[in-house]
């Protein structure tokens, strides 16, 4: 009897052996399958130092660009009338895209842009684009249904902005009519428009939102998250040249930017790496320089698969539509195009979630 027990674990202990020998060949097949190019490549990032773009900073400065043999550059552009026919014609391969009902119309009017991963999203509970309130509001304005008759500023209409805005009136059970729409187009103009008692609240951003904390000028009016879990604020937009003509630099580039972003993740939401350098990297391409500050703000969400809240884009696209800023029929399906990510999570397999 000793003998079966002791053959069975034997048995049982060679089955496992061998598929962690087989999983770690297949893994290893794949690193070969992403050798670096034989010739170096140059990759034009449209990017303009926003937090949004980390994964491209950490990517770049870890070296996992030129792992691949990967050249990446920086562009600037003065508006996204600009950037969009940039990327369209290849001139640009990559840029961050926000979006906006001016944003969908350059698509619709034939400026061939793709939807490829994910740029920016609120993390839960912690978002990083969420309304404040004034502070000395703060102990009558409590509730959403308190906003009722209040004068609220937002940077944009028509644009991911005003989505959020409504999306949050909805929760408080209000009309927009219900209250004061107040455009504001330059954040950093809130906070003193809040100390002078112009406005009641608003939908603020960091490093703005701990700012103003600091200052004792607002407070966080709850989160984002509550009414618009999903909200897609900002995407990586990919020239169709470069996905197409150039898919074995662009499929390189992925696997790059995944990994800068994973490395975002595991020091800014699991806190397992060196979080040090990562506040490092965002400090040295960022407009927030202040390293200390980065261990109070509400950092951007950026998805470690590089995944889009797809269904979001659909209503914040009706929602623009709705209001008469769309006047073209779109098919998203042909713009969101997650077939680079989906190939380069094959290679390089799945983010491993945090276990709570």
């Amino acid at each position: 009897m000793k003998k079966l027990i002791f053959l069975c674990l034997f048995f049982i202990l060679f089955f496992l052996v061998a598929c962690k020998q087989e999983a770690e060949s297949t893994n290893h097949d794949n690193d070969a399958s992403l050798s670096p190019l034989e010739e170096t490549e140059k990759v034009i990032i449209a990017e303009d130092g926003s937090a949004s773009g980390a994964g491209f900073y950490i990517a770049k400065d870890k070296g996992y660009f030129e792992q691949y043999n990967i050249e990446v550059e920086f562009a600037t552009f003065g508006n996204s009338d600009e950037m969009l026919p940039a990327v369209a014609s290849g001139e640009v391969d990559v840029a961050g895209g926000i979006s906006s009902a001016s944003f969908f119309n350059s698509i619709a009017q034939g400026i061939d842009v793709r939807f490829i991963a994910d740029k920016g999203h609120n993390n839960e509970g912690e978002s990083y684009f969420s309304f404040v309130v004034r502070e000395d509001l703060a102990d009558t304005i409590t509730e959403y249904k308190d906003i009722k008759g209040k004068k609220i500023a937002v940077s944009t209409q028509n644009g991911i902005d005003d989505y959020i805005f409504n999306e949050m009136v909805k929760h408080a059970g209000l009309d927009r009519d219900d209250v004061e729409f107040t455009l504001m187009s330059d954040f950093s103009n809130m906070i003193p428009a809040m100390a002078n008692n112009q406005i009641d609240l608003a939908l603020q951003i960091e490093p703005l939102i701990t700012q103003g904390e600091k200052q004792g000028v607002h407070q966080r009016f709850h989160d984002t998250t509550d009414y618009a879990p999903e909200a897609q604020i900002a995407m990586v937009l990919g020239s169709p040249v470069f996905l197409n003509e150039r898919r074995d630099v662009a499929i390189r580039f992925m696997a790059a930017y995944l990994q800068g972003i994973r490395d975002y993740n595991d020091a800014f939401v699991k806190d397992t790496s060196d979080k040090d350098e990562i506040i490092s990297i965002m400090a040295e391409h960022t407009a927030l320089k202040e390293e200390e500050v980065w261990e109070e703000v509400g950092v951007t969400g950026l998805d470690p698969n590089g995944q889009l809240f797809e269904e979001d884009i659909q209503k914040q696209y009706e929602f623009y539509k709705n209001n008469g800023a769309i006047q073209d029929d779109m098919d998203l399906e042909q713009i969101i195009d997650m077939s680079l990510v989906d190939e380069v999570l094959e290679l390089i397999g799945e983010y491993e979630e945090s276990k709570d």
